[in-house]
This record gives C-alpha cells, structure tokens and sequence, in this order.
C-alpha cells in the first residue's frame, strides 16, 4: 500500500486524473476497476471516480509495487490490460503465439506499447507466471522475429533455458518453419529450389539477388511448392534452408513471381489492383525436427503446430483444404 497526500497545487484534481497522472503504468482500465473495488481510498473510504480532492486528503493506494514505477520500455507492459494473443500451443516453458500482420514484435521508433513482446508479458504477469520483480527473474523473451507485415508463429521462451535450447536449434536447423504466401504469376516449374546469393543495402532497406558469389553476399536457398493457381495468382508454399532477410519476398521475385502486395519487390500496379499493401507471407507452420538431444524440450520432439485461419488464403483460396 502507498499513500499520497494532496497538496495545495492538486486539489481541485479529480480522483481518477490524479491517479493516472502520478501512475502513468496503471491502464485506465484498471484504474477504474481500482477505484470501484475500494484499492484507491480517500481518506479511508472508497470514493468515487469524479470525486474532486481537497488539499491534505489521504490517497490509499493497494496496487502492486511496480505500478509505480517510472515508464521504461521494460515495464510498458504493465500498460496493456488486456492482451490480445492468438496462442497456437502452451506449455510451462514455451507459447507459441499467431502474430497478426501489423503488428511489431518489439518496440521500434514507430512503436513503443502495442508490441508481441508487450502482450506475451502481460498475459504472463497477469497469470502470475511472472513479474519482473521477483528476485532474478527472467523476462518472457522471443526466440524468432518475423516483420511487421508478415504474420505467422513466433515463438516466446518463457524461462532461460528454453530460451538457451530454442536458440541452438533454429541456429543448428533442427527447427522447420514452412510459409505460404501468394504470388503474382505461376512459379515454373511448380516445384524447385532457387538458390543465390543475397546482398542487403543497409541505406536503401533493400535486398538484391545473384546468381554468383559477391562480396558481402549470403546464401541462400529457399524450397517451394505451388499448391493452387487461381487467376494470375498462386498459392505456394515455402521452406527456408537459410534465413536470410526478406528471402522469400527476394527469391520468389527473382523466379518472376513476386509477392501480391509487396511494395518493395511486387509489382505496384498489381497491388493497387487488389487493394494490397502487405506481403502476403505467413509462416504458418512449425515442425520440431529434433535431430539431437533437446533436454527438457525433448518432449516436443516431432511434433508439427499449424496456423488454420491465414487470411489471404482464405481470401483467394477459399476452398482449399486446410491443414
């Protein structure tokens, strides 16, 4: 419990404007919430939230510790009251979360709250799995990325050593991740291996394709399948030998087959056409392909997660079959 005491130069102040003033931390939501269970009192009493404070009024706050914190980006998860996750799979030690297109991951200059990361925590904090001020805790942390506008399965270690395991076999390939996406035109042949090198303009954001070793350049070598030709669109999957960035969006260009509604490697008049401004790219499936001893993560050894609903797949492809 903290108290406050209203000084001259807040009275006058409504009961809830002061709190939320003083406890940037504390969602509006739950402030409410606060104030109708009787955790913020006035003098004593439960007070309602309009109620306007009088110099030497005692504020009586029980609120958790941390609320009172000063913002920072490691705390600014205590701000979503509710999260809003789409959860594949859970278990004690790993989540795997659907993140939706347009969403950031983490926060960057364009956004600082509304992150994946944000959600994971306070899902965690609010279960009680959690809370950053247990002694040496660990914080939920993100094993993969995948960018703003591409959706699909991140997944989030919710203890170190998952976080430690998870790492080693996406960097020893002992993790299959499989995408769909829809191109602009029919890939040729329907099924094949583009391998190249890619060479990323860090000025531009850009990331160029050959077809031969150049300095800087990294490998790359991507899988694809054509599952459904409708129109002048396809719907392919892919599976990336390598993880280099932008890869897909790249390769499936290079083969003449860009990305509906990629701004960066599509083609813009196809885009405009059916109103995209996204890349349709999802990953969409993960397969635990354990090839060595995973620890306490042996159970997952095998085993296949999918995301059903993409939704540019069922906006094109309605009836293809799922799974």
């Amino acid at each position: 419990m903290r108290e406050f005491t209203i000084g001259k130069n807040d009275a006058g102040q409504r009961l809830d404007r002061f709190v939320s003033k003083n406890l940037p931390l504390l969602p509006p939501a739950l402030l409410q919430k606060y104030i109708r269970l009787k955790r913020i009192k006035v003098n004593g009493k439960g007070s309602k939230r309009d109620a306007r404070l009088n110099a030497g009024d005692i504020l009586q706050l029980y609120i958790n510790d941390e609320f009172f914190d000063k913002p920072n980006e490691e705390n600014l998860f205590l701000t979503v009251f509710k999260p809003q996750l789409t959860i594949v799979y859970e278990d004690e030690n790993l989540l795997l979360v659907d993140k939706r297109p347009g969403l950031v991951v983490h926060a960057d200059e364009t956004e600082k709250v509304n992150t994946l990361i944000n959600h994971i925590q306070a899902y965690l904090y609010q279960k009680k799995e959690w809370n950053p001020k247990w002694e040496n805790a660990f914080t939920p942390a993100l094993c993969n990325r995948i960018d703003r506008n591409t959706g699909g399965i991140v997944i989030a270690a919710k203890n170190a050593e998952t976080l430690r395991i998870i790492n080693e076999k996406i960097r020893d390939h002992e993790l299959e991740k499989s995408y769909l996406c829809v191109t602009v035109g029919h890939p040729r042949p329907a099924e094949g291996k583009i391998e190249g090198f890619l060479l990323k303009d860090e000025a531009k954001k850009l990331v160029s394709f050959y077809h031969r070793p150049v300095p800087g350049g990294k490998t790359a070598v991507t899988l694809y399948k054509s599952l459904e030709n409708r129109g002048e669109l396809s719907l392919v999957e892919c599976r990336l030998l390598t993880g280099r960035t932008h890869q897909i969006r790249v390769s499936m260009a290079e083969i003449g087959c860009p990305l509906l509604g990629d701004g960066k490697y599509g083609r813009g008049d196809v885009n405009k056409r059916y109103h995209e401004t996204r890349q349709a790219l999802y990953s969409y499936k993960l397969h635990f392909d354990f090839s060595t001893d995973a620890g306490m993560l042996n159970y997952l050894r095998g085993k296949t997660f999918t995301v059903e609903d993409v939704p540019f797949r069922e906006k094109y492809f309605s009836h293809e079959k799922k799974g």
